[in-house]
């Protein structure tokens, strides 16, 4: 009972955090579905492309929430361990961590600002799609751009905050930037001459709201500042800060073993990354190629799936904590029974999200377009709903647990299998329906290819599960 009262203190103000994040996107697309003069379908297919480009670009830096979760969550479990347990402390392996993370972030963010309209072109040469989606997509992503630096940053305060235990700091965090996001879509789209291009501003403002809570939090929680040791010299000068930990009892490794310990995780969970982006990017990328109509639904269809994701995510973060707590202390039994609870939370959210998905399908789509015709298309695709609780619950608990065990070539072989995957059952599936399918039977068979890729996640995971718990 007291593991399970652990995993709902982790997982719930994640959760409560997560229900926000696919609110964003949803009151994204419905402000603009409903903004007067301007096609919805056109203006749902703007945001979709230009929200891909960002995940195109921002999933490449995965790693700075997956790692440095990871690394935390285990350095913690050192320090707490009966047989080393000493005084709590962010000036050492902890605040190093994060310090070399904001570094990476600060820096990667920049550059995405330096080299944004190389982006845009590039992203077009592949990317299909309607003149107006085309130039409605490079309108958004020429503002929210600008924040970058912040987005990135968040990455990797959110999975310092997680690895230390600390659930409530992220959920604020994203409370604050997903609310005022909300608002500001509502009011800079609605309320003033933006329109469209207030949903973009909303978003940058939001993050670098959330960017400055985040430092504030973590300066007045645990004393972190990120001018110590020298950080912004070190930014500079693009150091790696070799003398990782300064206290040399808090760490099992020497500081140049860390320093390669920490690139070959992010080497790992950068492809596994590349893989991720593969999948998404795949899935708008060929769903634009079959008409505006395909693209809205397909784009309303993944933003109904991803709310089960969201919710699931809480667990796996929860799973992602104690998993690296418990291997820093080297208590085989609390990995295992760790691993046994968030799979039965997980599961049990499962059975409610099918019995929501299932009832409430149409209103869903309801309230994300005033478009009938939308609506009224997206029908037939609804029954795809009921899979996503039964094929993503093992795959996003999973993850969870594998990042927490920083067992980065199991994450990173799992998800260049599932884009494996994923791409298969497309050209397959196209190839039998033949050049004379229609645009419905063609995102009936992206939907397929969809869940293949879940599958292959989920069973890859499961076979090699035995690698972190032996």
């Amino acid at each position: 009972m007291k593991l399970n009262r652990e995993i709902l203190r982790l997982a719930v103000p994640s959760i409560l955090a997560n229900i926000t994040v696919p609110l964003v996107g949803m009151v994204d697309i419905a402000v603009v579905g409903h903004l007067p003069g301007t096609d919805s379908a056109a203006l749902i297919g703007g945001i979709a492309i230009g929200t891909m480009l960002f995940d195109l670009l921002y999933w490449n830096f995965g790693f700075l929430r997956v790692g440095t979760g990871g690394l935390t969550a285990q350095a913690f479990g050192r320090l707490m361990a009966p047989c080393t347990k000493t005084a709590f402390s962010v000036h050492g392996e902890l605040g190093g961590i994060l310090r070399r993370a904001l570094r990476i972030a600060l820096l990667s963010g920049v550059g995405l600002i330096a080299l944004q309209w190389a982006v845009v072109w590039l992203a077009f040469l592949v990317v299909d799609c309607s003149p107006q989606v085309q130039a409605l997509a490079s309108q958004y992503f020429y503002i929210r751009i600008w924040a970058a630096p912040a987005t990135l940053s968040l990455f990797a305060f959110k999975g310092w905050f997680i690895g230390l235990q600390d659930s409530v700091r992220p959920m604020t965090a994203d409370l604050l930037v997903n609310a005022l996001n909300i608002l500001l879509s509502i009011g800079l789209g609605f309320g003033t001459p933006l329109g469209f291009a207030g949903v973009a501003l909303g978003t940058v403002i939001a993050q670098w709201t959330g960017f400055a809570y985040c430092l504030l939090a973590a300066h007045r929680r645990y004393g972190f500042s990120p001018l110590h040791n020298s950080f912004i010299h070190s930014m500079l000068s693009f150091s790696l800060d070799p003398k990782w930990c300064q206290e040399k009892k808090l760490s099992d490794y020497e500081s140049t073993d860390y320093a390669t310990s920490f690139f070959t995780l992010n080497r790992d969970l950068f492809l596994r990354s590349v893989g991720m982006i593969a999948v998404y990017i795949g899935f708008t990328v060929i769903s634009a190629r079959y008409e505006d109509m395909m693209l809205a639904v397909s784009t309303i269809l993944m933003k109904l799936l991803m709310i089960f994701s969201y919710f699931t995510d809480g667990f796996a973060y929860a799973g992602e904590a104690l998993t690296g707590r418990f291997i820093g202390e080297r208590s085989a039994d609390g990995l295992r029974s760790t691993i046994r609870g968030t799979f039965a939370w997980s599961f049990g959210l499962a059975g409610v999200f099918m019995l929501l998905y299932g009832l409430g399908g149409v209103p869903a789509f309801r309230l994300m377009t005033a478009d009938p015709a939308v609506v009224d298309a997206g029908r037939e695709f609804l029954p795809w709903l009921l899979l996503m609780p039964l094929i993503g619950c093992p795959a996003f608990t999973w993850d969870g647990i594998f990042i927490g065990a920083t067992a980065s070539r199991d994450l990173r072989n799992s998800t260049l299998l599932c884009a494996v995957g994923f791409f298969a059952v497309w050209f397959i599936g196209k190839a039998i329906a033949g050049p004379s399918a229609t645009p419905e039977t063609a995102i009936h068979i992206l939907m397929g290819a969809y869940f293949a890729h879940l599958a292959v996640r989920a069973l890859y995971l499961t076979l090699r599960a035995h690698t972190i718990t032996a």
